[in-house]
């Protein structure tokens, strides 16, 4: 059995500064092998900064590299399907960014791909591995707030803001994104609601771009029943007024109510007993759980963290909202 996971990154762009690479390096039984970026000097300075061995400025250079056991796919959705089948073609095991492609129709191309290999592709929801949002399930499951009635979410952010450095950005841009801003930010929440309540009964919603000039939907509006009667009510909009920020998921029960902003560091409890707030320090390489359970998968020595029929059902949410 292999001893250690040796990684290859195809899109060693801004997401892996802090927020991923570095937890490659990190984890248990981890390897950083080799980077890829198009750009082979921000490839090399990435490398050499990051003090990983091997760069690339092609996918195939990095996918025909024989030290490579598993390669994350951190380009943009568009590349996606095409990144994963060729990795997977390559006789890599992937751990996928999120949303996990354009649209359903891709993410069932992905399935059928991991069907056929004989690799293992994980998605990158790495929320759920997450102390503070660990916490919500743990209390929702040992029904500290009593049977769950709604769950709901207002994700209100202004046009100009800290996550998008200006208009011209990708993740706004449908053709390379899926959609607009909504689809980068919606999926780790998605994904929580699944852990948090299973399969969802049924799911509806719509879109509409409210402000004109803006390149994509900046509205979302929907709602999905889970089982229990446990209903989900989400609204996004990325046009509002700076006062009106807000991004946090608020679960209630006839018992109480816990909340966790989208950042996730802290878990407000109210109950009859009063209100607690917990507070988290989440580590600095922010996937760095994730990518240590991903790991241990990939070696045989535990379950899918986050499978690829948990990422499908997540587009298939998305897609119901934004059609």
């Amino acid at each position: 059995m292999t001893a250690s996971i040796k990684w290859g990154i195809l899109g060693a762009g801004d997401v892996c500064e802090v927020k991923s690479g570095p937890a490659f390096q990190k984890a248990q039984k981890s390897e950083l092998t080799a980077v890829m970026r198009r750009d082979g000097e921000k490839a090399a300075d990435f490398a050499r900064r990051h003090r990983v061995g091997t760069w690339y400025d092609s996918v195939e250079g990095l996918l025909a590299d024989p030290e490579i056991d598993a390669v994350y796919i951190a380009t943009p959705p568009r590349y996606h399907l095409d990144h994963c089948l060729a990795a997977l073609a390559a006789g890599k095991h992937v751990y996928l960014e999120k949303p996990m492609g354009m649209n359903t129709t891709e993410c069932q191309a992905i399935i059928e791909a991991e069907a056929q290999s004989r690799k293992k592709v994980a998605v990158a929801h790495y929320r759920r591995a997450l102390p503070a949002f660990k916490k919500v399930g743990e209390i929702i499951r040992n029904g500290v707030i009593g049977e769950v009635r709604l769950a709901e979410v207002n994700f209100f952010l202004p046009e100009e803001n800290s996550l998008i450095p200006d208009t011209t950005n990708w993740r706004l841009n449908p053709e390379i994104s899926g959609g607009g801003l909504f689809h980068d930010l919606s999926p780790h929440l998605l994904d929580l609601l699944l852990v948090y309540f299973g399969q969802p009964l049924e799911y509806d919603g719509f879109s509409r771009r409210l402000n004109a000039a803006a390149p994509a939907d900046d509205f979302v509006q929907g709602t999905i029943l889970f089982d229990h009667n446990v209903v989900f009510r989400g609204c996004w909009c990325f046009s509002v007024a700076p006062c009106a920020v807000s991004e946090r998921l608020i679960v209630t029960g006839n018992k109480g109510v816990v909340s966790v902003p989208f950042f996730g560091d802290e878990v407000t409890l109210c109950t009859e007993e009063g209100e607690t707030v917990m507070k988290f320090d989440n580590p600095v390489n922010i996937q760095l759980p994730m990518i240590e359970a991903v790991t241990s998968y990939y070696l045989g020595e535990a379950d899918c963290p986050c499978s690829t029929a948990d990422g499908l059902l997540v587009m298939e949410i998305i897609d119901s909202f934004t059609r």
